[in-house]
């Protein structure tokens, strides 16, 4: 594991290293309610996971539980609850044009990383004003960005980086849910509904890293600096 400094210094090494413009973005998942960080406030309108994440990225700090996400699919993919029976089938993507039957949407539900329905709530702040340890660190940055962030992911240890996803659930489930689960990081090229409400731009391709090898990409960004 690599030593990393706080998440203020971390947070202005990766704007620095990378040229982003927005704050990367620290996500913790709350089992219950006596849990929360501290002071930190519940949002204080129902919008959608992705929205959320921007409104982060853009300096905004809150938590938020299955009631204040708009979008059910994507709370079900995070944990918060269970997944609506149609997003679950496949009907509801089918039914949007996304796939040629029934069958292509059931199996793409299938393979979408899940977290069993346990969790009470989600944080959300900019990494620099972390005071917990993020589960998930969300980056949005351009295709130039994401390329250095994946060469500083294999600088130590090697290997690929490996990209899944399916132009569905991208910001929920591809660059949270599967980074958590998974414990290794994910790059997603968005979704149609991120891209929609969440405002993520055409030239905008979207990281989920976990929080606990936070430091040794640092490293090699200011390795390979």
């Amino acid at each position: 594991m690599c030593e990393a400094n706080g998440y203020d210094v971390i947070s202005q090494k990766l704007k620095d290293n990378l040229g982003l413009k927005k704050s990367p973005v620290a996500i913790k998942f709350i089992l219950r309610a006596e849990d929360l960080p501290e002071g930190v406030p519940k949002i204080s309108e129902n919008v959608r996971h992705c929205q959320m994440v921007q409104k982060a990225s853009q300096g905004e700090s809150f938590y938020a539980t299955a009631e204040e996400q708009m979008c059910k699919g994507g709370a079900a993919a995070l944990g918060l609850m269970e997944p609506p029976q149609k997003v679950k089938t496949g009907e509801f993507y089918y039914g949007l044009g996304r796939f040629s039957s029934i069958g292509s949407a059931k199996k793409t539900m299938d393979s979408i990383p899940k977290i069993d329905p346990i969790m009470y709530a989600l944080v959300y702040m900019p990494l620099e004003e972390a005071k917990f340890d993020p589960d998930v660190i969300v980056i949005l940055a351009n295709p130039a960005q994401a390329l250095k962030l994946s060469q500083a992911l294999v600088y130590t240890m090697g290997g690929r980086v490996e990209a899944d996803f399916a132009g569905i659930q991208s910001i929920c489930a591809d660059a949270v849910a599967g980074p958590f689960l998974r414990r290794r990081p994910n790059i997603t090229l968005g979704c149609s509904g991120s891209r929609q409400y969440a405002d993520i731009k055409e030239d905008e391709v979207i990281v989920g890293l976990t929080g606990e090898n936070i430091g040794c990409v640092i490293n090699a960004l200011e390795s390979m600096a």
